[in-house]
């Protein structure tokens, strides 16, 4: 609590320093403007001080009241008609310090000005209409201050949003992978088999890819195939003649893609379309990678004993929407095109990404 308290303080701190420098800014901007020209520095002084008191009567009502009660809540026309009758009442709260303490105070000053009379100068349109930019002034500059520090923020917090829910993807899709090829490893060293330390040895390499070599937004297209191959070869010796695959893949430049997503997309083939295929099963995959754009296709033989249902529900597996939840995490609608395909006994995913 104390630590909570602390951080508090200080951020009020920080932000009480900041507009204390803020209207000291524009104060010795207004009277540095006007230094040249007055003769009477202490009046000089006096004027734009009763400025800057009127401007930050304004600017706070304003920020405080008007943009969090009306604009933030679309209510235009109201913010405007209350922000015209702010604007009003300060410049007839300036005027009449003008007229009841400055005129009487520096009478010297005013002698060679046009007579200063309150009645008339606050029924006056046009002395009114010509005071608005000076008084808004900073309170615009406020408000746009303001603003960009809340897009920063929302931006922030969408970044921080998304790094989490990207985590929370990652880590549904790691244990999936990690359980299946641990089962492989059991289920060979059951057998004594002398594949077992060339399981070990892709697994090693998987596992110090995942864990140290794609924690960014993107990955090189490189590591990603090596990642595949490994997968591949580990589920080769678990299948053995059952399985017939090819991967085919062209890469004319070392580009970047999201991590996992190809990986995600080859569990699944297998998956659905392996596991409980009783004759032998075959996955095609090929991919290529430009420049300008990523693509991937992958089909896998259906097994005779899946129905229809249970293929539909294929679509709905988690590595699928997790793969879907990345691609809309981490590209634009338009740089992607995620398509599913049945055709026959075969069931088709292809994958086409804007190079990064």
């Amino acid at each position: 609590m104390s630590d909570l308290k602390e951080i508090k303080q200080s951020f009020f701190t920080k932000k009480a320093i900041f507009q204390i420098v803020f209207w000291v800014v524009i104060l010795l901007y207004y009277i540095s403007s006007k230094w040249p020209f007055e003769k009477d520095k202490v009046f000089l002084f006096e004027k734009m001080f009763s400025l800057i008191l009127v401007q930050i009567l304004l600017t706070y009502a304003v920020v405080t009241f008007l943009v969090q009660n009306l604009l933030s809540k679309k209510r235009k026309i109201q913010f405007i008609v209350l922000f015209t009758a702010l604007i009003y009442a300060v410049y007839v709260v300036y005027t009449a310090i003008r007229c009841y303490y400055l005129v009487p105070k520096y009478p010297e000053v005013f002698s060679y000005r046009p007579p200063l009379l309150f009645q008339e100068r606050i029924t006056n349109g046009f002395a009114f209409l010509n005071n608005i930019p000076s008084l808004v002034f900073p309170t615009i500059i406020v408000i746009v201050i303001n603003y960009y520090r809340q897009q920063k923020e929302v931006i922030s917090l969408k970044e921080q949003k998304k790094s989490s829910e990207l985590t929370a993807l990652k880590n549904q899709l790691n244990p999936h992978f990690l359980f299946n090829t641990l089962n492989n490893l059991y289920a060979l060293s059951i057998k004594k088999s002398d594949k077992s330390p060339e399981v070990i040895e892709r697994l090693s390499d998987i596992l110090d890819y995942i864990l140290y070599k794609c924690k960014d937004k993107f990955v090189s297209i490189k590591g990603e195939i090596d990642l595949l191959e490994n997968y591949i070869s580990l589920e080769k010796l678990r299948y053995g003649k059952r399985l017939d695959i090819m991967f085919n893949y062209t890469v004319d430049k070392d580009v970047k893609i999201a991590p996992l997503l190809l990986l995600t997309l080859t569990e699944n083939a297998f998956k659905h379309g392996v596991e409980e295929e009783i004759n032998i099963a075959s996955i095609k995959m090929k991919l290529t990678a430009t420049e300008e754009e990523i693509y991937f296709n992958i089909e896998n033989t259906i097994p005779l004993n899946i129905s229809n249902d249970s293929l539909e529900k294929e679509r709905e597996a988690i590595g699928l929407k997790n793969i879907e939840m990345q691609l809309n995490l981490l590209y634009l609608p338009s740089e992607y095109i995620l398509l599913f395909n049945k055709k026959d006994k075969e069931f088709r995913v292809i994958l086409k990404l804007k190079s990064k």
